[in-house]
């Protein structure tokens, strides 16, 4: 009996395109993300606390280097992450080492106060997300067939994004009622819960092709570095970048359009409310109709949507045109995944597919900061900007990165959707 009931819920997954690890790894890793999400909307708050009288700069500046510091060391701490992965096929290990980090340091937050001790332990944080990232990614292309990628990276990056966005809600919520150190300590308790989840659930994916033909261990190794990879590092960049470079431009979106910080957040809520739903269904149609075009038409979407964005008039064009965004980026973010996943070779996996993460890593980070010093020209300025990187993305996706998925004919595109609409 146990049998057939595993036996049927494999098939049931199966129809889905995933399996018990992708589930394992996606619901580990979002539990962790609430727990970072709880301190995008704390952190900022917290700053306003701390004696940072000797740094001579706006308080909007100083929460920006504290984000800033954060994402730019979890952006160059990946490919020692990438490459201890590769060296030792120990994702696992290596996934809960990071999120241990991560809840400590969180739980250090409950002793600081100075600004300088917030930056050390936001590197600590950073470190640990670093180490987190290549060894998910990995763990995901070793647990997936080249055939249902696109649909098992589409549920993780789902539910990666459905815990950020949970994330600040409970966030907000907690600071509101239960104040600073028991808020630290509820994100803290996301972490542990994702590295509890991981130990339980997750195993590690052998690389039989990596140890018939074992590699040299560098962290950087110059033969994985291929057009194709680093084009797809260039889309998550412009991706990622356009997308949180709004969040520099509240204070001026609210008062351009007349509108309470609750309406900015609605706005930034929309983006990720598409994604969430379209990740999963681009996931699968990369499967099918090949991965480059959806990933061109997705940035070519996003090119549109962020130079709207800096002409919107109300906050109903904000709100509409940020779904525009999400759309575009989910149209980009499962299949370029899954098209690195392709791309890869056995021994060099966490190292190459870094290149994506560090991508997206970057682009969180210098999206805003270069909002910051574009927009002092003209409002326009960095929404025109970040349009024609993303067209700049899009030319360079379709000169360098190559094709992976051989399409089905449109007839039988319609058959299988039919089938797959019967079986919901």
């Amino acid at each position: 009996m146990a049998k057939d009931n595993q036996q049927a819920n494999s098939t049931f997954l199966g129809r889905f395109g995933l399996n018990k690890e992708i589930l394992a790894i996606s619901f580990a890793r979002m539990s962790d993300s609430i727990g970072n999400g709880l301190l995008i909307v704390l952190l900022p708050l917290y700053i306003a606390q701390l004696d940072v009288s000797w740094l001579h700069v706006s308080q909007s500046i100083q929460v920006g280097i504290v984000l800033s510091v954060f994402g730019l060391i979890t952006a160059f701490a990946q490919p020692l992450a990438g490459a201890l992965t590769d060296r030792t096929g120990r994702q696992k290990e290596i996934i809960i080492g990071g999120l241990l980090l991560m809840g400590l340091s969180i739980l250090m937050l409950v002793f600081v106060d100075t600004y300088e001790w917030l930056i050390l332990i936001r590197i600590l944080q950073g470190i640990g997300l670093a180490a987190t990232i290549p060894a998910s990614i990995t763990l995901l292309t070793l647990a997936t067939e080249k055939n249902r990628r696109g649909q098992g990276m589409g549920f993780y990056t789902t539910f990666r994004v459905l815990g950020f966005s949970i994330g600040p809600l409970l966030g907000g919520a907690a600071h509101d009622y239960l104040g600073f150190q028991t808020s630290f300590y509820i994100s803290m308790s996301f972490v542990l819960a994702g590295a509890i989840l991981v130990l339980i659930w997750v195993h590690n994916k052998e690389d039989v092709e990596s140890k018939q033909d074992p590699a040299p261990f560098r962290i950087i190794d110059k033969k994985l570095l291929t057009p194709g990879l680093l084009g797809l590092g260039f889309a998550t960049f412009v991706m990622a970048s356009s997308f949180s470079m709004i969040l520099t431009l509240e204070n001026k979106f609210n008062a351009r359009l007349d509108q309470t910080a609750f309406a900015f957040g609605a706005a930034i809520s929309a983006l990720m409310i598409s994604r969430i739903l379209l990740q999963m269904p681009f996931g699968w149609l990369s499967d099918r109709i090949g991965r480059k075009s959806i990933i061109i038409t997705g940035l070519f979407v996003m090119a549109a949507a962020t130079y709207l964005l800096g002409i919107v008039e109300n906050t109903l064009q904000l709100t509409l045109v940020r779904v525009l965004q999400g759309i575009g980026s989910a149209g980009v973010a499962a299949p370029a995944f899954a098209l690195g996943g392709d791309l890869t070779k056995s021994g060099g996996r966490g190292r190459q597919l870094s290149v994506l993460t560090i991508g997206f890593g970057l682009g969180i980070a210098m999206g805003p900061l270069l909002t910051g010093f574009l927009v002092g020209a003209f409002f326009q300025l960095p929404f025109i900007f970040f349009a024609l990187l993303l067209l700049a993305g899009a030319w360079i996706v379709h000169h360098f990165v190559p094709e992976t998925v051989t399409p089905v004919s449109l007839k039988r595109l319609f058959v299988m959707i039919k089938q797959k609409a019967i079986k919901k």
